[in-house]
C-alpha cells in the first residue's frame, strides 16, 4: 500500500469528432505525466475521446468503432500508469457517458454517469442512459470513487461513493463557462465534499466548441470543502496533485493559481471561443468591418488577441453619413493593433442600388430601406473579402441590439461567428475599458462618444432605443429572468417602455434564428440556450 499518490490533471483542449487527434493528445499527456511528474495516475476530462458535446455524431455507428480503436491504443500506453478517461460507451443498444480506469494495457474498472443534465445547453437524456451504481477502485491502495460532471452537483452521489468505500473522489467534467460559473462549481463541490467528508478532485476540459466555451479552471477541495488546488482558466495545463495518506484520509497538496476577475474572465472566454472556432474550422484568419464604433472596436481587439494581428483584416466602409472621426478612429485602432487595414467607400455602390430600385417606384429607398441598403452593401464587401482570402467574417452585433432586432439581416448581421452576440451593450463598454488597462488597443474617443449606426444624418442609437443602461436592465429581466412586462414594471420601470421592448424581443426571433453562432457567456444566450418558436401568437396578458 502506497502512502503517496501522484495525480496528474490533464486540463486539455479536445476537438469534437477528432477521435484520432484526441487520442494522440491523451497519449502525449500520459507520457508527459510519467516523464515530467513521475505521476502514478493521470485524469482526462468527460468524453475526452470524442470531445464534448458530440451531439448527433454519437448516433453514428462508425464513431463507436473509432472510439474502441482509440481505447485500445490508449490502453497500450498505460503500462505502469493508471489512466482515467471519459468516453461514450455502447452496450446492448444503449449509450452511456462513461469513464474508464485503465492500467497495464486494459480497462480495469468502468463508471457510468448517473445524473444526466437536460436543461439549458444540455440535452444528455436525448443520447445517454443513466448508470445505476457508484464505482470505487483501488489505485495503489487508495480507494478512489469516480463521478462525471453533473453527478457531483448532487451531494448524494458523493455520499454513495463514500458508502461504497471511497476515500477520495475523482470528478471529470466538460463544464461550459458562463459568468459566475467558477464560483458555482466551488459551492457545489463544497456541498458534496462536506456531505461525504471526502476530498474531491475536479478536472474540467478547456476550449471552444461552437457556442460553448469550456474554461478549465480545474481545482480540488478537501473534506471540509476548502479549495486546496486551483489550475488556470482558459488555457491548457498539466499539473500535479499529491495525495498523502493521513490519519483520517488522503491529504491533497498542489499548486494554486489565482482566477481572473469578472471582466478578464469574460474577455478570456470570448478570445478562446473565437480562436477555437476559427482554428478548429480551419479558417486562415478573420475579417472585421471596422466602423469606428465600440462594437467593432472590441471585436477587432478580441480577434487580434485570439489569432494574432497577421491573421486579422479590418475594413472601413464609410458612407456619406460616416463622420471623419469614425474613419480616423478605425485607422488608428488598426495601427495600434498592427493588423491590416483598408478603406472601401460605399457611396457609389449605394447610389447604384438606389438608382435601380427607384426606377419603377420613386422614393422607394427612403428611410429604413435606404439605411439597410448601406448595411447590405457592407455585407457584400465583407463576404467578397472572405471569399477572396478564405478568412471568416466576424459579425459585430451585441446582445442588446440582437435582442431587439436593431440590426440588418444580410447586412451588419453577415458573418460566420458573433463574438459579442451574448454581450449586452453596457458590458461591451466595460470590456473595452478593461482591455485598455492591459494595453492601449481601443481609441478613447470610440469609448466616449455616443453610439451611432451612422446610416442617416446625425443618427444616434438613442433615437430608436432607450438608453442602454435602461434597456439592458429590462432585457436581463425579460430574457434571463423570464419576468413578464408587468413584473418588470413593478420593479420601477415604465410599463409602456417595458411592453415596447418585450414586443421587439418577441418580434425579432426570426432574425436571431438566422444570425451567426456566438460565444455563450450568460445563462440565457440566444441559440442553443434560449429556444423560442419563430411562429407564435403567445402574448403575456392578464385577459385570458
Amino acid at each position: 500500500m502506497s502512502e503517496t499518490l501522484k495525480i496528474a490533471m490533464a486540463q486539455t483542449n479536445f476537438c469534437v469528432g477528432d477521435i484520432l487527434g484526441n487520442c494522440q493528445i491523451i497519449i502525449r499527456d500520459i507520457n508527459r505525466a510519467r516523464s515530467e511528474f513521475g505521476a502514478n495516475v493521470v485524469i482526462f476530462p468527460e468524453l475526452a475521446i470524442t470531445g464534448y458535446p458530440p451531439e448527433d455524431l454519437i448516433l453514428r455507428p462508425e464513431l463507436h468503432r473509432q472510439v474502441k480503436t482509440a481505447l485500445d491504443e490508449i490502453a497500450k500506453n498505460t503500462s505502469d500508469m493508471f489512466v482515467i478517461v471519459g468516453y461514450p460507451e455502447k452496450e446492448n443498444g444503449l449509450l452511456y457517458n462513461s469513464c474508464a480506469l485503465m492500467h497495464d494495457g486494459s480497462i480495469v474498472s468502468n463508471y457510468r454517469k448517473r445524473e444526466l443534465p437536460n436543461y439549458s445547453v444540455f440535452d444528455e437524456k436525448r443520447y445517454f442512459s443513466s448508470g445505476e451504481s457508484p464505482c470505487v477502485a483501488s489505485i495503489l491502495g487508495f480507494k478512489v470513487g469516480f463521478s462525471i460532471c453533473e453527478d457531483i452537483w448532487s451531494p448524494s452521489t458523493a455520499q454513495q461513493a463514500k458508502d461504497a468505500g471511497a476515500e477520495i473522489i475523482f470528478n471529470i467534467n466538460a463544464s461550459p463557462y458562463h459568468i459566475g460559473k467558477p464560483t458555482e462549481r466551488v459551492a457545489a463541490l463544497g456541498r458534496a465534499a462536506k456531505a461525504a467528508k471526502l476530498p474531491i478532485i475536479y478536472l474540467n476540459c478547456v476550449g471552444g466548441q461552437d457556442e460553448l466555451v469550456f474554461d478549465g479552471a480545474s481545482f480540488a477541495v478537501n473534506e471540509l470543502g476548502n479549495v486546496v488546488s486551483q489550475q488556470p482558466a482558459c488555457k491548457e495545463s498539466l499539473s500535479l496533485i499529491t495525495a498523502i495518506r493521513g490519519n483520517t484520509g488522503p491529504i491533497l497538496s498542489s499548486t494554486f493559481e489565482l482566477l481572473p476577475n469578472r471582466h478578464e474572465s469574460i474577455y478570456q472566454a470570448i478570445v478562446l471561443g473565437v480562436k477555437d472556432y476559427v482554428d478548429k474550422n480551419n479558417f486562415p484568419g478573420c475579417v472585421v468591418g471596422l466602423s469606428g464604433g465600440i462594437d467593432s472596436a472590441l471585436t477587432l481587439s478580441v480577434a487580434v488577441d485570439a489569432l494574432g494581428a497577421e491573421r486579422v483584416a479590418a475594413i472601413s466602409m464609410p458612407s456619406k453619413f460616416t463622420a471623419q472621426m469614425s474613419i480616423d478612429d478605425a485607422r488608428q485602432q488598426a495601427e495600434l493593433l498592427n493588423c491590416s487595414f483598408q478603406t472601401t467607400p460605399i457611396h457609389e455602390m449605394v447610389d447604384s442600388f438606389e438608382k435601380c430600385l427607384n426606377v419603377n417606384e420613386p422614393n422607394k429607398t427612403k428611410g429604413v430601406t435606404g439605411e439597410n441598403i448601406q448595411a447590405r452593401v457592407r455585407g457584400v464587401i465583407l463576404m467578397a473579402e472572405s471569399n477572396a482570402t478564405g478568412r471568416m467574417v466576424l459579425t459585430t452585433g451585441n446582445k442588446s441590439e440582437v435582442a431587439v432586432g436593431y440590426s440588418t439581416l444580410y447586412g451588419d448581421m453577415v458573418g460566420g461567428f458573433a463574438p459579442l452576440k451574448d454581450i449586452p451593450k453596457t458590458l461591451v463598454f466595460e470590456l473595452a475599458k478593461w482591455r485598455n488597462t492591459q494595453s492601449y488597443a481601443i481609441p478613447s474617443r470610440v469609448i466616449e462618444r455616443p453610439p451611432s449606426a451612422e446610416l442617416a444624418p446625425d443618427q444616434k442609437d438613442s433615437d430608436s432605443l432607450p438608453s442602454y443602461d435602461l434597456l439592458d436592465q429590462i432585457l436581463e429581466l425579460y430574457i434571463e429572468c423570464d419576468k413578464t412586462p408587468k413584473e418588470i414594471s413593478s420593479l420601477g420601470f415604465e410599463l409602456p417602455v417595458v411592453k415596447k421592448i418585450a414586443a421587439m424581443v418577441d418580434k425579432n426571433e426570426y432574425k436571431r434564428r438566422q444570425s451567426a453562432p456566438c460565444v455563450r457567456v450568460t445563462t440565457r444566450a440566444f441559440g442553443r440556450d434560449r429556444r423560442f418558436p419563430i411562429t407564435s401568437k403567445y402574448k403575456e396578458t392578464e385577459n385570458f
